[in-house]
């Protein structure tokens, strides 16, 4: 009996104890390329995304800090994207019921194949996503993105200012020689600045939150593809497109008009997670869902 009130008090101790604070490191990142499921996925730079696909609940995560070094917080208005520059401001529509929200996308992911966004539990709640995907739309704030690389630490602004520069040398004219010159020597203001900068380090970076709110439009009705690869000559999607059942889109990129080979359309978000499933491991490593 002695032993277990002894484990007990021991037990409320180690609860009671103070955690320590989880400081925030909040940083510009674009990351390396990763691999969600059997997809692979590559982060990339990028202030006016648009697109459209399926939306999930991000899953509970055990780290204190998302991926651009948020303090992790469920009832923000947060989320996670496969390739998009961290952090960014993104609106999401929900496309069955017409809600839309203003996030900031702060992590990678999510690690769902076949999923383009994870929301917050509290980002979720207000843009009506259940248990289930949801077909969203995604349209990012170019303006404001476009100011959080600039201003946040390791963002391009900040590696162009923090390029080396020579040091400052002095002559010393008061020597027994005259003209002879102190090499490497630095001024005394820049000695100073040095040492402050040594002795105090860079206040850590804060993100307010958003506004918690959601705005309500019109419910959209979409279709579900399964898009397996693009193409520069169509004869070539073509091919493909016979071998896996498909046919030809034309697709636009920033390297002109391309070629994309579709399946579909499918009913359900099942079926074509199905198909999803079946490129994939045909070797189509590139296959993703298309909402239109």
């Amino acid at each position: 009996m002695k032993k277990a009130v002894l484990f007990c008090c021991v037990t409320v101790a180690a609860c009671s104890r103070p955690q320590p604070e989880v400081k925030p490191d909040v940083h510009y990142v674009v990351g390396p390329a990763w691999q969600a499921g059997a997809a692979w996925m590559y982060p990339r730079e990028d202030f006016s995304y648009q697109a459209m696909g399926l939306a999930v609940r991000k899953a509970d995560s055990g780290t204190p800090l998302t991926t651009d070094g948020e303090v992790r917080n469920p009832l923000s208005m947060t989320g996670s994207h496969p390739t998009l520059q961290l952090p960014a401001v993104v609106t999401v529509i929900n496309l069955e019921n017409g809600r839309e929200i203003t996030i900031r996308v702060n992590e990678r992911g999510p690690a769902e194949t076949g999923r383009i966004l994870g929301l917050s539990r509290r980002a979720a709640d207000l843009l009506g996503v259940g248990a289930g995907p949801a077909r969203v739309r995604i349209i990012e704030d170019e303006v404001t993105s476009r100011q959080l690389a600039e201003q946040l630490p390791g963002g391009p602004m900040l590696q162009i200012s923090a390029a080396p520069r020579e040091a400052v040398k002095q002559t010393d004219l008061a020597g027994p020689v005259a003209g002879a010159e102190s090499r490497g020597v630095a001024s005394a203001t820049e000695q100073s600045a040095v040492s402050a900068a040594q002795g105090t380090g860079p206040t850590p970076v804060q993100l307010p939150d958003l506004p918690v709110q959601w705005r309500q439009g019109q419910p959209v009705a979409t279709q579900l593809w399964v898009e397996t690869a693009d193409f520069t000559a169509r004869g070539a999607a073509a091919r493909l497109a016979a071998q896996e059942g498909g046919s030809v889109w034309p697709s636009f990129s920033p390297q002109g008009k391309m070629w994309a080979v579709r399946q579909g359309p499918f009913t359900t978000i099942s079926d074509a997670d199905a198909a999803l499933k079946r490129a994939l491991a045909d070797g189509l490593t590139g296959s993703h869902i298309v909402v239109e």
